[in-house]
């Protein structure tokens, strides 16, 4: 790949090795990339920085305009990738988008890890029963990921897509064999990528890493195709507190949610990012819950999905924000085998 890289003008060898180090090895990378940012990583000017992604731009053909029926054609490439509840697969349209950030909020306990588990599950299902025949990387903020519920989901899929998946990796034995059932769950968790971010320059840092992984794995039978951050905004609330903090908070906000934006669009993976909520003293009618993070989450976010809490183990799913959908609720059932129909 550095030899391709060292066909863009001013790219010989040592700064095609700064930039792959960097995680810019393709040309729709380096396309997407600004002069600033392009000018840190492989310590070049500016204006050679332009000159770089100009060029890669020309080779990945991305940058110019193009007709409606293009970008028709180009969106037949968008997985959808289903929860297994049929209410909220229909309410989603058939499912998470991918090249599309899909943001969960709800307070503590509405279900908002069930979500990012069950999905690193059905990511790997074949895309004929739903899934999306991929891998998954989880950022983990909060300390949320935890193998054994990824197991309990696994052996909790209906018995055919437990069938299916077993087909799909040529394992031997059927939904009742305890043995190739153990096997299937090792293979899942085998295809999840998980870190534990530290602070917020750390989460950020890993959203670089997590590109680094998609490439690598590109062309594997198990490539990237769902991102989920859990949760995106409980580093930068705790470390960014009071009003004096908040631009500078905001802007690396900014930041990191292009970054992840970046990888689902080049990969073609569903990125799902979980949100933490706070009560508006305001508010006279209605619910008072609102997300954090402000207009610049609002505004990056493709879908928004309120969750809230119901009666014993019931959730409702709200859909409050999309660009081709109109709002929806649905409800679900969180179970030890994972999220269940109503």
């Amino acid at each position: 790949m550095a030899t391709d890289l060292e066909n863009l003008p001013g790219v010989g060898p040592a700064t095609a090795e700064k930039l792959q180090d960097n995680g810019y090895d393709s040309f729709q990378g380096i396309a997407v990339a600004s002069p600033a940012e392009l000018s840190n990583t492989a310590d070049v000017g500016e204006s050679t920085a332009h000159d770089i992604i100009q060029a890669a731009r020309e080779q990945a053909d991305i940058g110019g305009f193009e007709t409606g029926a293009s970008v028709l054609q180009r969106r037949e490439r968008i997985g959808k990738l289903e929860t297994q509840v049929a209410e909220i697969d229909e309410m989603l349209g058939g499912g998470v988008e991918t090249q599309s950030i899909t943001e969960v909020y709800g307070e503590f306990g509405a279900g908002k890890s069930q979500i990012t588990h069950q999905l690193s599950v059905n990511v790997q299902l074949p895309p004929e029963v739903g899934g999306l025949g991929g891998s998954a990387i989880f950022v983990d903020s909060e300390d949320t990921f935890r193998p054994e519920r990824i197991d309990e989901m696994v052996r909790g899929l209906d018995d055919s897509l437990i069938a299916a998946a077993m087909d799909d990796r040529e394992i031997d034995g059927d939904p009742d064999d305890e043995e190739a059932l153990s096997e299937l769950v090792e293979t899942f968790l085998d295809y999840i990528h998980v870190a534990k971010a530290f602070n917020s320059n750390h989460q950020i840092l890993l959203a670089e890493k997590a590109q680094e992984i998609a490439s690598e794995h590109e062309d594997s039978e198990y490539p990237v195709r769902l991102l989920c951050v859990d949760s995106l905004t409980a580093h930068f609330r705790a470390e960014y507190v009071g009003r004096g903090e908040l631009a500078n908070r905001q802007q690396k906000l900014n930041k990191h949610l292009h970054d992840i934006d970046r990888l689902g669009n080049l990969y073609n993976a569903a990125v799902v990012v979980t949100n933490q909520v706070q009560s508006n003293p305001d508010a006279f009618f209605g619910d008072p819950t609102k997300p954090i993070g402000g207009n610049i989450l609002g505004h990056k976010s493709t879908f928004r999905i309120y969750l809230r809490k119901s009666k014993a183990n019931k959730r409702i799913v709200k859909l409050v924000d999309a660009p081709n959908l109109p709002d929806g609720e649905s409800v679900m059932r969180v179970e030890n085998e994972g999220l269940k129909p109503e």
